[in-house]
């Protein structure tokens, strides 16, 4: 795994709509490896990639470069910020994290009222988002608006971490995939392959949508990061996958029922290269294969995914392994249904 390629891509912003700095990353990474790169009107990178040989089935993989956050939504007549969420965001995770303005490059802290001037049970529950607001020290309204403007995006302000096992960073989600199907496409591929790394999954898969069906494919392999919930208080039969054991691979989630010979391949493709792979235990959530599965006339659809603690949060948890895990079982996958 390329250490310092993810560092790059999870320290870009990059919320939903506003995936540029990632998008540059990622065709300054691909576009000398490339036959054909196109950028749509959505903003979804579509590359083809030829390979040694041509391929059987025209195979799509698939990662999204766009990662969850805020969107201004008012300025407060004392110069704090009032914002709405774009993606899901846990409200337990907003309360004194520092925040960066994609578009001013500002550094603010959501603040909420301290705990000693609440009163009842304003002490024990967890603030309304209309109850926080960004403080990036601003004097008033119109000082604040000198910098910032409505509609203003706003990411987590955080730092990647790492040690011999583990990688600690915001936008793990999905920047994980974008990762692996990099390194893929400046590899040599034994078949034709088709890449897309698309936007706007965290409010909607409005990307994966275009893109699938420009790129018309007959098998899709998502790759992405799931929840992991291997942590104490947790009963086992509810931890749906854990770190360390490999890639997640997936049966069904909110969106998606995804191909059953294709979810049987993926593990039987572990065992023969004797790496990692578990199920994803929990029918929930959702991803891009729940668009793509359903372009044009239909796509068979697998999805794996990297274990993470933590998601849509400054500091998601991976472990090195398991995105090793998965960068093998999907390049060893693809090539198995391509052939």
């Amino acid at each position: 795994m390329n250490i310092d390629l993810l560092k790059r891509l999870c320290a870009a912003n990059g919320v939903s709509s506003d995936e540029g700095r990632v998008r540059d990353i990622i065709i300054s990474e691909i576009k000398d490896h490339a036959d054909e790169l196109t950028v749509d009107s959505s903003g979804n990178i579509i590359v083809f990639k030829k390979g040694a040989r041509p391929a059987a089935r025209k195979v799509l993989l698939s990662a999204h470069m766009d990662e969850v956050g805020f969107i201004v939504t008012r300025i407060n007549a004392d110069g704090t910020l009032g914002v709405d969420e774009v993606g899901g965001i846990d409200r337990r995770v907003i309360a004194g994290k520092q925040v960066r303005l994609c578009t001013s490059d500002i550094t603010g802290v959501f603040g909420i009222k301290p705990i000693h001037l609440c009163e009842g049970d304003g002490r024990n529950t967890i603030p309304k988002l209309s109850e926080m607001y960004i403080d990036i020290g601003a004097l008033d309204r119109e000082d604040a608006e000198r910098s910032v403007c409505l509609g203003e995006l706003a990411a987590f302000e955080s730092y990647f971490e790492e040690n011999e096992q583990t990688i600690i960073s915001k936008a793990i989600d999905d920047r994980a995939g974008c990762a692996v199907l990099i390194e893929m496409i400046k590899s040599e591929l034994p078949y034709d392959m088709y890449f897309t790394f698309v936007v706007q999954e965290e409010v909607g898969l409005r990307g994966a949508k275009t893109a699938a069906y420009t790129a018309d494919p007959d098998i899709a392999i998502v790759v992405e990061t799931t929840t992991a919930a291997d942590i104490p208080n947790v009963d086992e039969g509810k931890q749906v996958c854990r770190l360390g054991e490999g890639a997640a691979i997936s049966f069904m989630d909110r969106r998606t029922i995804y191909d059953r010979e294709l979810y049987k391949e993926a593990f039987k493709a572990a065992k023969d290269l004797g790496v990692k792979a578990q199920a994803k235990q929990a029918v929930a959530g959702g991803n891009d294969a729940g668009v793509i599965s359903t372009t044009r006339g239909g796509v068979r659809t697998i999805a794996v995914s990297v274990p993470c603690r933590y998601l849509h949060s400054p500091n998601t948890v991976a472990y090195k392994s398991d995105i090793e895990s998965v960068s093998v079982i999907v390049r060893e996958l693809a090539t198995r249904i391509a052939g």
